[in-house]
């Protein structure tokens, strides 16, 4: 069975991929989709050179690879909408479980110029995610606040949204590197891979410089849109 988380950057993604891959039963898939995209779109982003010589750059390869069986009961793979260009096949995810994982804009801004200072608002994925959530009929979406104030909580109802069993195992995992890990890790997994499970929810909203405020003010109507529906524990 195929798990598919949607998300955007900086939204809790990875330390989701860790919690999945802490369970016995589940394989794990990192933004699979990610080297086609840099491809098509010419996009520079940190760990470009690395990220095509090391992964899968045809799309169609890269559907038949997150189509086959893992040997596991679960195949968790973590995706992004705005890697899903024009033309990039989806029959795979026909059959999949997903789910949408969100964030406030203004924390993933905030985080996301921490590591790229120069982006846009496609790079942020907000509007992406809001159409394919309609186009998937409107999967569970779940607040990475909400699994950050209550890890238990939150992932319980989560699997039971998606129709699998909870695994305690989800709440923690070993610190490190992972060898499902993509090859852009070094430039933004550093925090995921010291972490040994789930930190702090978060408190007052970070400052932006003010040449974010419109993005943020466009981005605030699709995150709105998911939000209004997310898992509540």
């Amino acid at each position: 069975m195929i798990i598919a988380m949607w998300s955007g950057p900086r939204n809790l993604s990875t330390a989701m991929m860790r919690s999945f891959g802490a369970r016995a039963d589940c394989a794990v898939m990192d933004e699979p989709f990610f080297a086609p995209f840099l491809e098509e779109s010419g996009k520079d982003h940190p760990g470009r050179d690395e990220t095509l010589a090391a992964h899968e750059t045809d799309p169609d390869k890269v559907a038949a690879i997150c189509a086959a069986p893992t040997g596991q009961t679960y195949s968790f793979q973590k995706h992004m909408p705005h890697h899903m260009l024009p033309g990039f096949p989806m029959g795979w995810a026909a059959k999949a479980k997903s789910f949408f994982l969100i964030r406030h804009p203004q924390r993933v801004i905030a985080s996301y110029v921490k590591g790229r200072a120069a982006f846009d608002l496609d790079d942020l994925g907000f509007a992406p995610q809001r159409r394919l959530w309609d186009e998937l009929g409107r999967p569970p979406v779940i607040h990475s606040e909400t699994i950050l104030t209550d890890p238990t909580k939150a992932l319980a109802a989560l699997c039971a949204a998606i129709e699998i069993p909870f695994d305690p195992n989800m709440l923690s995992w070993a610190a490190g590197p992972r060898e499902e890990d993509g090859a852009w890790a070094p430039y933004w997994y550093t925090n995921v891979q010291r972490s040994t499970g789930f930190g702090d929810a978060p408190k007052d909203m970070p400052p932006l410089a003010p040449e974010h405020s419109d993005m943020l003010s466009a981005c605030l109507p699709d995150y709105q849109a998911l939000a209004d529906q997310s898992i509540k524990v």
